[in-house]
């Protein structure tokens, strides 16, 4: 397949250390046991989807000279039986090809069946030492005690939304598009942690866009993102104590089918950018790098307008973000998407 075909995701993976993004923590201690020789018999990558574990197994394996005919990956998810490990048991006394080492990939690991990780636990105890395991895991807490101290561990950071903005920026770029900072922004947003994901929503977003300039307006339409005037209407609502019009941009977002954790999302971002403006003011010559000048200027009408309702302002600060982000913890846990937010707007305007 052509490089133009490719996926995005694909098309842009590390191939080398310094291309990987936001895993420094890990890069650096991979890097020092490869220069002094010490290299070990099994790794365990663990973190999130889409955050670079199995791209970096990969430029592991290249940078202690070992060849593709010597790299082995495993998604567990499929191979997750007895008889799959014993097979796999079976070929690590088989000499490399051309390596002096033998690498074993195995993806998502946790999927194994209670039998699988005994046979593994076996080869992980007594290795050959031409082989090396790299074991990937979403979920650590599914990984039996036994096999993770017999492992290196290295914890994979999600993606930041900041280190993720840029990456879009640049592959829009790239790929021959402009793209503003709120766009890519908001496609980070969408991203939640993981390259991978962002990058998809990228591709989405260029593959159906009419021109080579892609507004805010067409990527929220493309990808279902909820639309700025629906955000703004929420945050102008606490702002002007009401609760009634707050309600309604509510039903409005679950009319319209919203992932109701990212619409509040998109909220407390909003919100904490117009915290920082307000008692930061200095700080909007930076802002102007992230957020469009419609973006900064209702901010700025938001904290100038902040109005007296019962006597009392409402005004945007750290208790409203509070009680925003508590909301957004209890998202998950509530059987009405909606009630949290809907919890949230009435503690803030009716707190006293």
């Amino acid at each position: 397949m052509s490089q133009e075909h490719l996926a995005l995701y694909r098309k842009y993976r590390p191939s080398a250390f310094n291309e990987v993004l936001g895993q420094d923590h890990i890069v650096k201690i991979l890097e020092s046991s490869i220069e002094h020789a010490k290299i070990a018999h099994a790794y365990l990558f663990v973190g999130s989807r889409g955050t670079g574990k199995t791209s970096v197994a990969r430029i592991f394996a290249d940078k202690i000279g070992v060849s593709k005919n010597d790299i082995y990956e495993i998604d567990a998810a499929s191979n997750r039986g007895i008889d799959d490990i014993k097979e796999l048991r079976d070929g690590v006394n088989v000499l490399p090809f051309d390596s002096k080492y033998k690498i074993y990939i195995i993806d998502e690991v946790h999927m194994l069946s209670k039998d699988a990780w005994g046979a593994l636990l076996k080869t992980l105890e007594e290795p050959p030492r031409h082989v090396i395991f790299i074991l990937a895991t979403t979920e650590l807490h599914k990984v039996p005690e036994t096999i993770i101290s017999r492992c290196q561990v290295f914890t994979f950071r999600k993606a930041s939304d900041v280190v993720s903005k840029n990456m879009i920026l640049e592959v829009a770029q790239k790929e021959g598009f402009e793209l503003d900072p709120s766009s890519a922004e908001l496609l980070a947003i969408l991203g939640d942690g993981s390259y991978r994901d962002a990058l998809g929503y990228l591709q989405k977003v260029l593959n159906f866009t009419k021109g080579k300039k892609v507004k805010l307006e067409e990527v929220e339409k493309i990808t279902g993102a909820p639309k700025t005037t629906l955000v703004n209407d929420f945050i102008e609502s606490i702002t002007l104590g009401d609760l009634e019009n707050g309600f309604k941009t509510i039903k409005k977002a679950t009319a319209e089918n919203l992932d109701m954790k990212l619409f509040l999302k998109l909220i407390i971002q909003k919100v904490r950018m117009a915290i920082i403006l307000c008692y930061a003011p200095k700080l909007e010559t930076q802002m102007q790098n992230d957020l469009r000048e419609s973006d900064i200027e209702f901010l700025k009408k938001i904290l100038k307008g902040n109005s007296e309702i019962k006597g009392k302002k409402i005004i945007l600060n750290s208790a409203v973000l509070s009680v925003l982000l508590e909301a957004y913890q209890n998202i998950d846990r509530s059987f009405v998407a909606e009630l949290p937010l809907e919890l949230a707007l009435i503690k803030i305007i009716e707190k006293e």
